[in-house]
């Protein structure tokens, strides 16, 4: 079992709730760990530290950055500009890690849009390993690739981060986009030190949306506690961030959304 010290909450496993009251709710609940999305932060990045900070509370990572692929070269340069202030978000907030969530591509040159996310990488990891904070690529659904991410498997994200070292670009294993890979495992082992973060969710059959519908740990198909062992077999004993979109979780008080997850988490994770 994982220990509950581990759990990091992400802010958007309470979407509706602000950064103030997710923070109480974990307070009160003896959760640890936050993850911030960057919504709550760009705004002023030095209150959200301080709320953070004076809660007792760690930082796990800041999401999202990425999203590099873009039609001209004059975007592709906006949204690496927009990635650079990220960086800046996150090591301000106290976290080494950026979460890259990929994007998809501008028009049907698939390979080409992964290839700007290789460029887009090249032109912010400096940046990123002068400010501390390590880019994490999460590989998502593929599902997910016609409007969220060219990047669907371990594999794919393997062969990304492999252009780069290994103590500045690494992946996101979030169980809700790798669970059903054949090569989950042995992709795992090839990641090695390059496991920068494991999130947790559930699937539930049949799936009520695309996006909106994750469940909480329990609910769903996904071995949680294999696919935990493996990470930690390679090495990752780090926070273990649970990560749901669900409206119906959402309708919830934060409180009660923490003390859920807490519970959840001790149970099945």
């Amino acid at each position: 079992m994982a220990e509950l010290s581990r759990l990091s909450f992400n802010q958007m496993t309470a979407g509706k709730a602000t950064l103030a009251e997710v923070v109480d709710a974990c307070v009160r609940h003896g959760v640890q760990w936050i993850g911030p999305w960057r919504y709550s932060v760009t705004d002023n990045p030095a209150a959200a530290a301080a709320l953070i900070r004076n809660a007792g509370l760690k930082v796990s990572s800041l999401c999202r950055g990425g999203m590099f692929p873009a039609a001209t070269k004059e975007e592709r340069q906006r949204r690496i500009e927009d990635n650079l202030r990220a960086i800046d978000e996150a090591a301000a907030i106290g976290t080494d890690l950026l979460v890259l969530v990929n994007g998809p591509a501008p028009d049907r040159d698939i390979d080409g849009a992964r290839r700007m996310v290789v460029d887009g990488i090249a032109a912010v990891v400096d940046h990123a390993a002068k400010s501390g904070v390590r880019l994490g690529i999460e590989p998502l659904h593929p599902m997910f690739a016609a409007d969220r991410s060219v990047v669907v498997t371990m594999g794919e994200a393997n062969e990304i981060a492999s252009n780069f070292q290994p103590c500045q670009v690494g992946l996101v294993v979030d169980v809700y986009h790798i669970w059903w890979d054949p090569q989950v495992y042995a992709e795992i082992q090839r990641a090695g030190e390059r496991i920068f973060a494991f999130h947790v969710s559930d699937w539930i059959v049949p799936t009520p949306d695309m996006l909106m519908g994750r469940g909480m740990m329990g609910d769903g198909v996904i071995e949680l506690k294999r696919l935990r062992e493996a990470v930690e077999q390679i090495g990752y004993r780090g926070p273990i961030e649970v990560e749901i979109f669900n409206e119906a979780l959402w309708s919830l008080p934060a409180d009660e959304i923490v003390r859920l997850t807490a519970d959840r988490f001790e149970k099945f994770v």
